[in-house]
């Protein structure tokens, strides 16, 4: 069963097969939600309860052409299922209703319809104080848990291996930078020829590559965060894995550097994350640099409104952090 809008009788009666939608239940909305970069998702909505239908296929869905695992779906629901033992953190994401396993959907709470974060690179859009914090928090208590038997979510992380430490690297890899911003391809050939840069993002790399010690969402960037009624809550975690804290902390900063947020937020932050003397820096800053170089000359775009200066004195301030953190 593959969810598409509108409802089709198909659709409509694996829902109510599946005890997702009872027989006494009538369909309000049944409306996308949110992008899904990564998944297909729903919203259904009856009298009564409104919920979330997500689903993964074996590509990503904003991208056809590039294949994903089917199973990361079921990284997104461990990950859930974990966290919601935690109070604090269980205040933040969906609670799970049903996983299919033959069909690759899981189905959860709905947050209430709000809007993601990604406002932020395009200016006229600020963090709260609260929400600051709240960011750090999320972070601070998600790497403190204490999880064993974590899925090791191998694919998903050769998946994003790729797209963060080697093809933005490449000097010819069919992606016209001049397509996103003029003058952007000739730009980018200073870092995709460096092999000092190069050699030493390879090697960080293969360390994001191994198990590490803590718990991860695997994307901590403003489109998994959104704003509803109750506050900012945390979604999108099919990339979860065990690594190093830094990844998280790091490519946070490296998207509150893109979106050229005032550096006092940058310090509230790491003032908020607890573990903060805990971590190496100078990892830390490696994370930070090469999340700013991957978004910036490679395929994950971001709505920046930076100019071709600005994207090269940031990276610029990349290189600096990868090659003397």
């Amino acid at each position: 069963m593959i969810l598409q809008i509108p409802l089709n009788p198909r659709q409509e009666k694996y829902l109510r097969k599946s005890g997702l939608l009872l027989s006494n239940e009538n369909i309000l909305e049944y409306s996308k939600a949110g992008e899904g970069n990564m998944n297909v998702v729903v919203r259904l909505k009856t009298e009564t309860r409104s919920i979330i239908l997500k689903q993964s296929r074996p590509f990503v869905n904003k991208y056809p052409t590039i294949p994903a695992p089917l199973g990361r779906i079921f990284i997104e629901d461990d990950f859930y299922r974990i966290i919601n033992r935690n109070e604090f953190l269980s205040s933040y994401s969906p609670k799970i209703i049903a996983r299919d396993k033959i069909n690759h959907l899981v189905a959860m709470d709905d947050l209430g319809k709000g809007s993601d974060f990604m406002g932020v690179y395009r200016g006229g859009f600020s963090f709260s104080e609260e929400e600051s914090g709240a960011l750090a928090g999320y972070l601070s208590s998600l790497h403190q848990l204490k999880v064993t038997n974590f899925p090791d979510n191998i694919e998903m992380k050769k998946l994003n291996h790729e797209h963060i430490f080697i093809y933005p690297y490449m000097e010819f890899n069919g992606f016209d930078l001049d397509s996103v911003q003029p003058g952007l391809q000739a730009m980018s050939m200073k870092f995709k020829t460096d092999l000092k840069l190069k050699n030493t993002i390879k090697n960080l790399g293969k360390r994001y590559l191994e198990n590490g010690k803590h718990l991860l969402h695997g994307d901590f960037y403003p489109g998994s965060w959104i704003r509803v009624d109750s506050g900012l809550k945390v979604i999108d975690p099919e990339f979860a894995f065990m690594g190093d804290a830094e990844f998280d902390l790091g490519v946070l900063i490296a998207h509150l550097k893109m979106a050229k947020s005032n550096q006092n937020t940058i310090n509230a932050i790491k003032n908020s994350y607890s573990l903060y003397s805990e971590l190496d820096e100078k990892l830390l800053h490696k994370y930070i640099g090469t999340e700013i170089l991957r978004r910036l000359i490679g395929l994950a775009q971001l709505p920046l409104t930076l100019t071709l200066e600005e994207k090269s004195g940031l990276a610029e301030e990349a290189k600096k952090l990868i090659l003397k953190p």
